[in-house]
C-alpha cells in the first residue's frame, strides 16, 4: 500500500511533467514592433467593422415597420406573437429572436424574398435551398402568401412544424 507522502510526491511529479514551466525571451525591439503591429491591426479591424456593419435585427425590423406604415400591434398580431414577446424585442438590444419568429415577422410585414433574407440575415439566419421548411417559406414569400394560417397549412402539407401557433 502506498502511503500519503508517496502519493503526494506522485501528484507533484505528474503536475510538473504535465504542466512544464516555459520561459520566453523577448527583445525590446520585438515587443515594440509587435505593439505597433497590434495597433495597426486593431485600427484596421475597427475600420473594417465600421465600414461593413449592417443594421441590427431590431433596427431593421422597426425600419420595415415604419416603411410599411404599420403599428407594432398590427405586426405582432399578424405574426402570431403576444405583446410581451414583441416588447422584449423592442426593449432588449441584445435580444436574438428564433428563426421561426423572424420568419413570422417577415410574413407579417409582407416582405418580399430579398427583404425577408435581409431581415433573417440581421438575426443570423438564412433560408436554405436544401431544407424543405425553408423552401416552403421561400415559395410563400415569392407567391405573396403572407397569412400565417396559410403558411402553416403549406408547412403541414409536408408534415413540417408550424411557424407559430396552430393552423387556423
Amino acid at each position: 500500500m502506498i502511503d500519503r507522502i508517496l502519493l503526494k510526491e506522485l501528484q507533484e511529479y505528474i503536475e510538473l511533467h504535465l504542466n512544464p514551466v516555459t520561459f520566453s525571451v523577448y527583445r525590446s525591439e520585438d515587443m515594440i514592433e509587435r505593439n505597433i503591429s497590434e495597433e495597426v491591426y486593431s485600427a484596421e479591424m475597427k475600420n473594417f467593422i465600421k465600414k461593413n456593419r449592417k443594421p441590427s435585427f431590431k433596427e431593421l425590423l422597426f425600419r420595415f415597420i415604419d416603411e410599411k406604415g404599420a403599428s407594432d400591434a398590427d405586426i405582432y398580431k399578424k405574426a402570431g406573437m403576444d405583446r410581451r414577446h414583441f416588447s422584449k424585442i423592442r426593449s432588449n438590444k441584445d435580444y436574438r429572436p428564433g428563426k421561426n419568429t423572424t420568419i413570422a415577422l417577415a410574413l407579417a410585414l409582407e416582405l418580399d424574398l430579398m427583404e425577408a433574407d435581409e431581415l433573417l440575415g440581421s438575426a443570423g439566419y438564412t433560408l436554405s435551398d436544401s431544407e424543405t421548411f425553408d423552401l416552403v417559406i421561400q415559395f410563400c414569400l415569392e407567391k405573396k402568401i403572407y397569412k400565417l394560417g396559410e403558411v402553416n397549412q403549406a408547412l403541414d402539407y409536408f408534415s413540417l412544424r408550424p411557424l407559430i401557433g396552430v393552423i387556423k
